[in-house]
């Protein structure tokens, strides 16, 4: 009798046991597919965080494919989430097939040659990179909420690039974040309020893009965007590039013009060429600063060594108009053309010539197909089009503008940079897909 009174205990031990192994199980797999789930209700969160990805990659050879990580797995969730919600890849002839056709071309000759990361990686940033996320765009970018975010994001990008541009220019260097800007081994233009970029130019054209998307995005935050246009002129001051200096003037002049009627771009234009006056006042008030500024308004080396650079290349590219040179080939020629010039690096300095002496007279034919048509979206505007997309498109030309008459004095090889203006192109392309906004969001 007592043994068969304590025989269902171990019986009803075991049941719970297994009832609580069951559970743990379904907890810990929930718990492991918590970032897929976040990453498929979430793209445009993992959007802006491949892009964060793009601008702080750090340069050490530790952290080199960091950004090609970000951008794998962001396709990845959204080739998950195009199959989920029985989605199609969107296609814009006028943009994607000059894209496809520049991408096809930078690739076919590398796969010619033996393989060369550095090289890899450069093209990937000009074609490959921004062709993909494009698309992305298009369809990540739908709806008010992913607008939001990435409205939130472009006011803190670029409340950071003027606070590490103004900081440098006080010399503030411990408040300099992340440290290695401050390496001089690295990169480009130690001397300048260069940025996570490396490289003075790309830190200029990001700053003025993003001003002119602050007044398109943010109409209602007058205070956070009035304080950034404020101080947007003396970070710009601050890379010390003449190029950058005239493209933001002119933007911030085209601005005032054309919106003159809105009180906020007129009052932010106002505070741009006071906040000028006001950098250009403390500039003359520091004799170092003063001597910096004046050496770099009156410094011939670098326009000799450009202009130089200019005519090596064109001779390069009159010795074969329509084949141009391989990847490899073409640095190695230009740096024996430029024996007399003691350069770090050889680069053509000039995106519409590095497309001539690359792919020959199609890839320029090409990139100014694809630039047409991206100006051309600034032409259609769809009935009950959002206010947001609107006034982006007001500024699309403006935005473009900026980028290729900085492009006349660097080759934009600058994965942040160029990635930013193609999300721009996927957020106006995708309002004209006719996708509603209860669905996209």
């Amino acid at each position: 009798m007592s043994s068969g009174t304590i025989s269902p205990e171990p019986t009803a031990s075991r049941n719970i046991t297994w009832t609580d192994v069951d559970r743990t199980f379904w907890r810990v797999a929930a718990l492991l597919l918590r970032p897929l789930h976040l990453g498929l209700a979430f793209p445009s969160i993992l959007y802006l965080a491949a892009m964060t990805v793009f601008l702080f990659r750090p340069p050490d050879l530790f952290s080199f494919y960091a950004d090609r990580i970000a951008f794998g797995i962001l396709l990845f969730f959204i080739a998950l989430r195009i199959m989920a919600v029985r989605d199609t890849v969107p296609f814009f002839a006028g943009l994607t097939l000059p894209m496809l056709a520049l991408t096809a071309l930078a690739v076919f000759r590398l796969l010619r040659e033996p393989f060369d990361p550095q090289i890899w990686s450069v093209v990937a940033s000009k074609y490959i990179v921004p062709f993909a996320l494009f698309h992305v765009a298009v369809l990540v970018f739908r709806g008010p909420s992913q607008r939001r975010h990435f409205e939130i994001f472009i006011l803190l990008v670029l409340a950071y690039l003027v606070f590490v541009s103004i900081a440098f220019l006080a010399d503030a260097r411990s408040l300099i974040f992340p440290r290695f800007i401050l390496d001089e081994s690295l990169g480009f233009h130690p001397d300048r309020a260069r940025g996570p970029f490396l490289q003075a130019v790309a830190n200029g054209v990001s700053l003025n893009m993003l001003g002119v998307l602050v007044l398109a995005l943010s109409p209602q935050r007058k205070l956070v965007v009035g304080a950034l246009w404020l101080a947007l002129p003396v970070a710009v001051l601050a890379t010390m590039t003449r190029a950058v200096w005239i493209a933001f003037a002119l933007s911030a002049l085209v601005l005032g013009f054309r919106f003159i009627r809105r009180r906020l771009l007129a009052f932010c234009v106002l505070l741009a060429v006071t906040g000028l006056f006001v950098g250009l006042t403390l500039g003359v008030s520091k004799q170092p600063l003063k001597t910096a500024l004046g050496d770099r308004t009156e410094e011939r080396g670098p326009v000799e060594a450009r202009l130089a650079v200019y005519e090596a290349g064109w001779e390069m590219f009159q010795e074969r108009p329509f084949t141009g040179w391989s990847a490899g080939g073409m640095y190695a020629e230009l740096a024996r053309r430029m024996e007399g010039y003691h350069l770090r690096t050889f680069y053509v300095h000039n995106t519409y010539l590095a497309l001539l002496v690359e792919f020959g007279v199609p890839g320029l034919a090409l990139y100014a197909i694809l630039f047409f048509n991206l100006f051309r979206l600034s032409w259609h505007r769809p009935p009950g089009e959002p206010a947001t997309i609107a006034a982006l498109r007001k500024v699309w030309p403006i935005l473009l503008s900026v980028y290729l008459f900085n492009a006349f004095f660097v080759d934009m090889a600058y994965q942040f940079v160029i990635v930013l203006m193609f999300t721009v192109a996927g957020m106006l392309c995708a309002s004209t897909l006719g996708v509603s906004e209860e669905s996209a969001a």
